[in-house]
């Protein structure tokens, strides 16, 4: 666990394919877990949110996802910072997932039933650093909202 988050946030590229899975895994949720961060009140709901989410997206059983959330929490915590996550998803995923990993980053935000304005510009900022361009956003975040039976006003 340890070598996995020095590789990941070193950005050793000696890794496995079993590894690199690992890291993008860990990218994604620690950027799940910044979503739910940036307006300094993680809720359970939202800890629960991202667990659905990850469940879905990667197809994991309950206790997997819950020990994806867990040591994304720890990967976030000793970076400090987007950029290692970002870069990750940036130069692993393809547009189509990480426009996605938009769509997670807006159901985690929505996930409280309130969108800060936190949240909506860490969403804003991801974005801009995966390369999704401001219209892919906005439709994730329409999909996201009619998805959830939310009122886009």
């Amino acid at each position: 666990m340890i070598e996995l988050l020095k590789s990941l946030l070193s950005g050793e590229s000696e890794s496995t394919h079993s590894d690199v899975t690992d890291q993008e895994h860990i990218a994604t949720a620690a950027l799940l877990i910044e979503a739910a961060l940036s307006d300094d009140d993680f809720k359970e709901v939202e800890r629960q949110a991202i667990i659905n989410v990850l469940k879905r997206h990667y197809k994991l059983d309950d206790a997997d996802a819950v020990t994806l959330v867990e040591e994304a929490e720890k990967a976030q915590a000793e970076a400090g910072q987007l950029f290692y996550f970002t870069r990750t998803v940036k130069d692993s995923f393809p547009i189509e997932t990480r426009v996605q990993m938009i769509e997670m980053l807006w159901e985690i935000a929505y996930a409280d039933g309130e969108l800060s304005k936190f949240e909506a510009n860490l969403v804003r900022r991801v974005a801009g650093l995966i390369y999704v361009s401001d219209r892919d956003r906005g439709d994730a975040r329409k999909r996201v909202m009619a998805r959830l039976g939310l009122d886009p006003d």
